[in-house]
C-alpha cells in the first residue's frame, strides 16, 4: 500500500473477510461459510510469509552493499588524510625556506643602508658645502638659489645650524647672508602660497606647505591661508550660519593642502570663535548681557554651531577643545550667571505677584508683625474665641492659578539656561539656589499669605449665615501643590538627582508642604466647627419642644421635622463642597470628621427633650432622615454612628414590657447601660410606667 497512512491489522482482516465470499458477518447472497473464510486466511498468511522473506532478503542485499560503500569511503579518507599531511609538510618546509630567505634579505638590506647612509651623509655634507662656499664667495649660482621651481628652504636653516656648532664666531658674514637668504626665500613662498590659493592652485599650495612644514614660516603659511579663506565669507547678518558653511567648503581644501588637517582646521575654527563669533555677541545692538539679552540665544546658537563643527577632524578631543572656546566667549559673564539669574527671577516674580495684587485692588497686608490686633487675629485662628469680627475677603481665596503658572513658567526657563549655562560641578548648587526662590514667592509670598488670609476670614463657631471660603482656598492650595510637585520632579531632579543637593531639596520640599498642611489642617478643622455651627444654630432656631410632644397626638403626620429637613439640605451640600475640595483619601478623612462632628451634634441635640410616644416616632422619623445624609459621605464608621443612633431612638417607642428585649439587640448590646438609660429618661412615661427598673 502506498498511501501514508498506518497500518491497521483489524481493519485490514476485517476486508480481507468481506471479500471472502460467505466470510461476511452479516450475510448477504451467501450464507456465512467458516470453512472458506478459515481457507483464504490461510492462503494469504502463506503469501504474507513469502512476502516477509523476499523483503528480508532485499533488505540483507542492502545492509550488504551500505557496509561495502561504508568501507569503500573510509579508505577514500584515509587517502585525503595522507595527502593532506604530506601537503602540509611541504608547506612547513617552504614556510622555513621563505623565512630563511628574508632573514637574508633584510641582512642584506642592513648592510646596504649601513654603506649608503654615510654615503648619503657625504653627498649632503659636499652639497652643504657647496652652497656655503657660494655664500663665501656672494655668488650663488645653483638652482636652488635662483629656480623658484627647485627651492629647497630646509637647507638654509640646516646650514646655519651646523656651521652655529662649529664656527661659532668664524663665518658671521656668511651666517648673516644665509639667515638674509632664509627670510627670503620663505617670503617669497609664503606669497607663492597666497598667490596659489587666490587662483585656487591646489596643487601649488600643496607643494609650498610641504616645503614650510617643519619650520617657522609653516605656522605664519597657515595663518595666512586661514585670513584669506575668511575674505568674502560674512556677507549676511547671520554670523552662525555663515561660519557653518565656511567650514564646510573649506575642510575639504584643507585635507587637500596641509599634511596635517585636523590642525588646521582646528587653528581655523578657534580664530573665528576669537574674533568673529564674539565681537558678534558683544555687539549685538543695545542691549545687556542678562537673561533677557542676548546671552541665552547667542550661548544656545553657539553651542548648535558646535555641535555641527564636531562632524570635522578637530583632533582626538574635539569635544573638550569646543567647550574651552565657548566658554571663552562668555566667560565674562557666565562667571557671575548664578546671580544675574537669581536678580531677574525674583524681579519677574516680584512684578508677577505685585500686578496679581494690583488687579484685586488688594494691598498686602504684613504678616508676622507684633500689633495687637495681628495677636488678636492668631489667637482667634487658634481658638474659637470671639476676639472681633474675621476679616471680610469677599470670597476672594487671593489664589490664581495663571500666577502659579506664570511663576512656574518663569522658574522653568531658569531651570533650562542654568542647565546650559552653569560650569557642571556648579549645576546642582545653582538649580538648588533656583529652587529656594521659587519656594519663596510661590509658596511663602503667595500661596502662605493667601492661608493666612483664608485663615483670618474663617467667622467663628457661632457666626450665623457664615460664608465658608477656606474649603475653596484649599481647592485651589492642592491644584498649586499638584503642579509644584510636578516641577520639582520634571525640571529640578533631573540637574540635582547624582548630588548632595539631592537631600537639601528633598528636605526644604518636605518642610515648606508640612507647614503648609498645618495650616491647611487648622483652617479646615476650624471651617467644620463653623459647619457644625451653622447646624447648631438652624436646630435652634427651628426646632419647637412641641415637635416631640404634639398637643394632639391623634392629628399628628409621621415625618421629619422641618429643622431636620434645613439641616440636612445644609449638610448635603457642605458635604458636596468637600469632594469638590479634596482629593484622595483627604476626601474620606474630611468627611470622616465631619460626620462625627455631625452625628454628635445630633445626638446631643435629642438629648434635650422629653418624647411622647407619638414624638417618639417622629423623632426616628429625624433620625432616618440624618440617616440618609449620613449615607452621602459614604463613609461607613457614619452611617454606622446613626444606625445606632436610630435604634437608641427605637428607645423612645417601644412598648415597657420590651425594653430589655430591645436594649439586648445586636446593634444596643454593647454600649453602655447609661447611654440606654439616659434615652429611656426622656420619655414622658419614664416614671409613671417606672422604666427605671430596666436599669438597676
Amino acid at each position: 500500500n502506498k498511501k501514508t497512512e498506518p497500518f491497521d491489522a483489524d481493519e485490514y482482516i476485517e476486508r480481507l473477510a468481506w471479500r471472502t465470499p460467505g466470510g461476511g458477518s452479516k450475510g448477504g447472497a451467501e450464507a456465512f461459510d467458516p470453512k472458506r473464510l478459515l481457507e483464504e486466511f490461510e492462503n494469504h498468511i502463506e503469501e504474507l510469509k513469502q512476502l516477509d522473506e523476499k523483503i528480508q532478503r532485499r533488505v540483507e542485499k542492502l545492509e550488504h552493499q551500505c557496509h561495502r560503500e561504508a568501507k569503500e569511503f573510509a579508505h577514500k579518507v584515509q587517502d585525503l588524510q595522507r595527502s593532506n599531511q604530506v601537503a602540509f609538510q611541504h608547506f612547513q618546509e617552504l614556510d622555513e625556506h621563505i623565512s630563511y630567505v628574508a632573514t637574508k634579505v633584510c641582512h642584506l638590506g642592513d648592510q646596504l643602508e649601513g654603506v649608503n647612509t654615510p654615503r648619503q651623509r657625504a653627498v649632503e655634507a659636499q652639497r652643504l658645502m657647496t652652497y656655503f662656499n657660494e655664500f663665501l664667495d656672494g655668488d650663488l649660482r645653483s638652482d636652488v638659489f635662483n629656480n623658484p621651481e627647485k627651492v629647497m628652504i630646509h637647507i638654509l636653516p640646516s646650514a646655519l645650524i651646523i656651521f652655529n656648532r662649529r664656527y661659532p664666531l668664524w663665518f658671521a658674514d656668511v651666517k648673516a647672508k644665509i639667515a638674509s637668504k632664509y627670510h627670503d626665500l620663505e617670503r617669497q613662498l609664503i606669497q607663492e602660497f597666497t598667490a596659489g590659493q587666490r587662483r585656487g592652485e591646489i596643487g601649488r599650495m600643496r607643494e609650498v606647505a610641504a616645503v614650510l612644514l617643519h619650520f617657522k614660516g609653516y605656522a605664519h603659511c597657515v595663518d595666512v591661508y586661514i585670513k584669506q579663506c575668511q575674505e568674502g565669507a560674512y556677507m549676511r547678518s547671520d554670523v552662525f550660519e555663515d561660519t557653518a558653511l565656511l567650514c564646510q567648503r573649506v575642510n575639504k581644501q584643507v585635507g587637500e593642502v596641509f599634511q596635517s588637517p585636523e590642525t588646521v582646521m582646528a587653528k581655523l575654527i578657534q580664530n573665528i570663535f576669537e574674533n568673529k563669533l564674539q565681537y558678534f555677541c558683544y555687539n549685538t545692538g543695545d542691549q545687556v548681557f542678562d537673561c533677557t539679552g542676548p546671552l541665552i540665544p547667542h550661548t544656545l546658537r553657539t553651542t548648535a554651531l558646535a555641535s555641527k563643527l564636531t562632524e570635522f577632524n578637530l583632533g582626538s578631543d574635539k569635544h573638550t577643545f569646543l567647550s574651552k572656546l565657548i566658554k571663552n566667549i562668555f566667560s565674562t559673564y557666565l562667571e557671575s550667571y548664578i546671580e544675574m539669574e537669581k536678580d531677574y527671577l525674583r524681579t519677574r516674580s516680584a512684578v508677577i505677584l505685585q500686578r496679581y495684587y494690583d488687579s484685586k485692588n488688594h494691598q498686602k497686608r504684613p504678616l508676622g508683625g507684633g500689633s495687637i490686633q495681628e495677636l488678636k487675629e492668631r489667637i482667634r485662628q487658634r481658638t474659637n474665641l470671639p476676639l472681633g469680627p474675621s476679616i471680610d475677603t469677599h470670597g476672594e481665596t487671593f489664589l490664581s492659578q495663571e500666577v502659579v503658572v506664570n511663576l512656574l513658567q518663569e522658574t522653568r526657563h531658569a531651570f533650562e539656561r542654568c542647565n546650559r549655562l552653569s560650569d557642571p560641578s556648579d549645576l546642582p548648587k545653582n538649580a538648588f539656589s533656583i529652587f529656594l526662590l521659587l519656594v519663596e514667592h510661590l509658596c511663602v509670598d503667595h500661596m502662605d499669605y493667601a492661608l493666612e488670609i483664608g485663615l483670618s476670614a474663617i467667622p467663628s463657631a457661632d457666626a450665623k449665615n457664615a460664608n465658608l471660603y477656606f474649603l475653596d482656598v484649599v481647592q485651589q492650595a492642592n491644584t498649586i501643590f499638584h503642579l509644584f510637585d510636578k516641577q520639582f520632579n520634571d525640571h529640578l531632579m533631573p540637574l540635582i538627582s547624582s548630588s548632595p543637593k539631592l537631600t537639601e531639596c528633598l528636605h526644604k520640599k518636605k518642610e515648606v508642604i508640612e507647614q503648609m498642611e498645618v495650616k491647611l489642617d487648622t483652617g479646615i478643622d476650624r471651617t467644620l466647627n463653623c459647619m457644625v455651627g451653622q447646624m447648631k444654630h438652624i436646630l435652634a432656631t427651628e426646632q419647637k419642644k412641641t415637635d416631640f410632644r404634639p398637643e394632639d397626638e391623634n392629628n399628628v403626620m409621621i415625618q421629619c421635622t422641618a429643622a431636620c429637613s434645613k439641616v440636612c439640605v445644609y449638610v448635603s451640600r457642605q458635604v458636596e463642597r468637600v469632594r469638590k475640595s479634596m482629593d484622595g483619601k483627604n476626601v474620606d478623612t474630611v468627611l470622616t470628621e465631619l460626620g462625627v462632628r455631625f452625628h454628635r451634634l445630633i445626638h446631643e441635640h435629642l438629648q434635650q427633650y422629653s418624647y411622647s410616644s407619638m414624638g417618639g416616632m417622629l423623632a426616628i422619623c429625624d433620625v432616618a432622615e440624618y440617616r440618609k445624609s449620613a449615607k452621602d459621605f459614604r463613609v461607613p464608621l457614619v452611617l454606622q454612628l446613626f444606625d445606632t443612633l436610630h435604634a437608641l431612638c427605637n428607645l423612645l417607642v417601644v412598648a415597657p414590657d420590651n425594653l430589655k428585649q430591645v436594649c439586648s439587640g445586636e446593634q444596643l448590646t454593647n454600649l453602655d447601660r447609661n447611654l440606654l438609660h439616659a434615652f429611656v429618661q426622656l420619655r414622658v412615661d419614664y416614671r409613671q410606667a417606672r422604666l427605671g427598673r430596666h436599669f438597676s
